[in-house]
């Protein structure tokens, strides 16, 4: 495969590592500097972008001229511009993911598995623990685990008790978010019951792991009719 990198910072870096290990071939990379780029370049075997929604207007050209299979791998999107990138599927096969790691994908299935038989009686809390240098909170993996808990949205999302003086109600799921150091990414789900607590972990210790699960997902996106699909659709 040849591919496009789009965002060349660490995660582009490590994709192109993880890429050529592979024995994938890179075709271009392009960065905020060098985003208009795109205007001039031709289609490949996929484009694996993990630059920022600032880019969209860029991508979403750029995919519609040349029906390239479409990975995105950015987070912090408006509903605005996620509906925009889902219609980027009439053009060219396109999964959009806010976590690409393996690990997480078996979480998430653990997670809707277990949230029906335990959320009448248990009550539900995610903490999610970032780097200093994101930007988004609560990250984008911490809705992918809320989403697999509360597929239909039925509770109430609470991101601050700081000025809530009354008890917590059952039908709540509270979201927390730490920022600090160089950590890569850790999510706990907390399902906390009657006389016992069940916690489900994933650790990142790198961002490689991100990197190695887009590498992974892409032939099989490439190989797929212009659509939008899931990690479900591409690995399960």
């Amino acid at each position: 495969m040849k591919i496009l990198i789009i965002g060349y910072g660490k995660m582009g870096h490590m994709i192109e590592q993880c890429a050529l290990q592979s024995g994938m071939e890179i075709g271009a990379a392009v960065d905020i500097d060098n985003i208009s780029d795109l205007e001039t370049l031709g289609r490949f075997d996929a484009a694996l972008d993990f630059s920022s929604p600032n880019a969209l207007d860029h991508v979403e050209s750029y995919i519609k001229r040349t029906g390239t299979p479409y990975l995105c791998g950015c987070t912090g999107h408006t509903p605005e511009q996620k509906e925009r990138v889902l219609a980027l599927g009439k053009y060219a096969p396109v999964i959009m993911a806010a976590n690409y790691s393996l690990g997480v994908a078996v979480v998430r299935k653990a997670l809707e598995m277990m949230a029906p038989v335990l959320k009448d009686s248990f009550d539900i809390e995610i903490l999610e623990t970032h780097h200093n240098q994101k930007v988004d909170a609560p990250s984008g993996t911490a809705y992918l685990l809320l989403d697999a808990v509360d597929p239909k949205g039925e509770y109430e999302r609470v991101y601050d008790r700081h000025d809530i003086r009354t008890p917590r109600s059952r039908n709540q799921i509270g979201l927390v978010s730490r920022r600090g150091g160089n950590m890569a990414g850790e999510h706990q789900v907390s399902f906390f019951g009657e006389d016992e607590v069940i916690e489900v972990t994933h650790r990142a210790v790198s961002r490689r792991i991100f990197a190695v699960g887009a590498i992974k997902v892409a032939p099989r996106l490439a190989a797929k009719e212009n659509g939008v699909y899931t990690i479900d659709d591409l690995l399960f």
